[in-house]
């Protein structure tokens, strides 16, 4: 008998409707292109059974690769550096590499296709959720995916690391009550994610078991620290009653954007003013006064994301574990006064 012929290039970029050199580039995850070309390329590939090696796409053969995808929509940036760090540590012990991939946030963001081109082992997603479309494409390779800390619940339940937001929060305003603060300023992120709704609650409710009715003036800014400056310059105008003012950002940057609108309104941390954060990436320490914030274990959360994904290919993790990480209060210089209650 005759052994089947192999599937060539040539043939994909035929049926695929491109030249060749573009059916190339799209199997080898490479060169600029629509998503659409590219998936449109790797479906027909898929289809016809075609590799280079003349093998098909998809998962390697026997699960045999040393390579996780970490998955941001974008990098380079405090809490992401945070993240990178980690998780390539933990893949380095592991003896995996580490490819770090751009998710572009769209419906029809081709990073599964990426991924599937190259054969990784494992995908982790970091602040994202996968459509179900998505999912599907890395379940019909085999590939696993665990989410970190991911903004909204995924369309079916996947394996994932969180940290405990609504305690932090709740952490954050007992500390504030506890420094004698009984006016507050909560600066909430949007879109008003997941993770941030979670900060949120834990610090109101705890506000309002402590103190029902005290004055309490809730904003909305990006996650940046442009858009939490004029946030909370618009609430120091608002907010009514005596005394010291508290005021909770849901990240560092937010709360690094409150210090100059507390500073252009010709008050002064901590003595007028007390600020609390969230993440505690490195830039915390260095504002003056220092900011006292709520530590998320960035790097820790990614080790452990890393760990959940090399079990998972070895078969000996669920499906359908969470994992939470604990947060921490740190205490610096924007909360060190203490005033009398």
């Amino acid at each position: 008998m005759r052994a089947p012929s192999r599937v060539t290039l040539a043939r994909v970029a035929s049926e695929s409707g491109v030249s060749v050199s573009t059916a190339s580039r799209a199997v080898r995850g490479r060169g600029d292109m629509s998503a659409a070309t590219r998936a449109r390329v790797l479906r027909v590939a898929d289809a016809l059974g075609y590799s280079p090696t003349g093998e098909r796409r998809g998962r390697p053969r026997g699960g045999t690769s040393l390579m996780f995808d970490l998955v941001l929509g974008h990098f380079h940036d405090p809490y992401t550096d945070e993240v990178t760090a980690g998780a390539r540590t933990a893949a380095a012990t592991l003896r995996y590499d580490l490819v770090l991939t751009t998710a572009h946030g769209n419906p029809d963001d081709d990073w599964p296709d990426r991924i599937r081109s190259r054969g990784t082992a494992g995908v982790i997603l970091g602040l994202l959720v996968p459509t179900a479309a998505q999912l599907g494409r890395m379940r019909e390779a085999g590939i696993p995916v665990v989410l970190l800390e991911p903004p909204e619940e995924a369309p079916e339940r996947l394996p994932s690391v969180r940290t405990t937001d609504h305690a932090g929060g709740a952490a954050a305003a007992q500390h504030l009550l506890e420094r004698g603060v009984r006016r507050f300023i909560v600066i909430g992120g949007a879109p008003s994610y997941r993770y941030g709704r979670a900060r949120v609650e834990g610090f109101l409710s705890t506000i309002e078991r402590a103190t029902p009715g005290a004055p309490c003036v809730r904003a909305e800014a990006d996650w940046g620290a442009m858009g939490a400056w004029r946030a909370c310059a618009q609430s120091l105008a608002q907010i009514g009653g005596q005394g010291p003012i508290g005021v909770f950002a849901c990240s560092d940057e937010m709360a690094a954007g409150a210090y100059r609108a507390i500073g252009e309104a010709g008050l002064v941390i901590p003595r007028d003013v007390m600020v609390v954060g969230f993440d505690d990436v490195r830039g915390a320490r260095w504002l003056h006064p220092s900011l006292t914030t709520i530590r998320q274990p960035i790097r820790e959360m990614a080790a452990a994301a890393v760990q959940m994904l090399a079990r998972q290919v070895a078969g000996r993790d669920r499906v359908d574990d969470v994992v939470h990480l604990p947060t921490e209060l740190v205490t610096r210089g924007s909360t060190r006064a203490r005033f009398p209650v």
